[in-house]
């Protein structure tokens, strides 16, 4: 994460095997759209939710190429609500340090957006898609 220091970071829960899976399409066009500007997605790979993300690093990489042509960092499966639980969720969803954009994530592809400084800017649950407007408002904005 050091290196992401100075850029705008969207970090999405991510899966493939669920009913958003579709939206890796949407996170690549955005990815691909802003990365020359200081943006950097990143998805996090986590199998806490309905057993959508059942394979292995090397498996959910190869699935994400092939199907999506992601090309954006994937990271490796993490707990996000099990234990032992990511430090990078329990900073993110922590309630007294984030109070408008913490509290438990609730299922696949919910995904939080970083400012330059650190700072969680916005979160967007699952059904707010990557095209979203007031989602490109929020990276745009950020970005400025």
């Amino acid at each position: 994460m050091r290196d992401l220091k100075g850029k705008v970071v969207m970090i999405v829960n991510v899966a493939s095997r669920c009913g958003y899976t579709p939206q890796y399409a949407g996170l690549q066009k955005l990815y691909l759209t802003h990365k020359d500007q200081g943006f950097v997605m990143v998805g996090i790979p986590s199998d806490d939710f309905g057993q959508g993300e059942p394979g292995s690093d090397p498996e959910i990489k190869q699935f994400c190429r092939r199907k999506y042509d992601v090309t954006f960092p994937m990271m490796s499966k993490v707990f996000i609500r099990a234990n032992p639980r990511s430090p990078l969720y329990e900073y993110l969803t922590d309630e007294h340090e984030h109070p408008k954009t913490g509290g438990s994530v609730q299922w696949n592809f919910t995904k939080f957006l970083i400012g330059r400084n650190g700072t969680v800017l916005a979160r967007f649950e699952p059904a707010v898609t990557p095209d979203d407007p007031s989602l490109l408002k929020a990276v745009e904005d950020a970005l400025r």
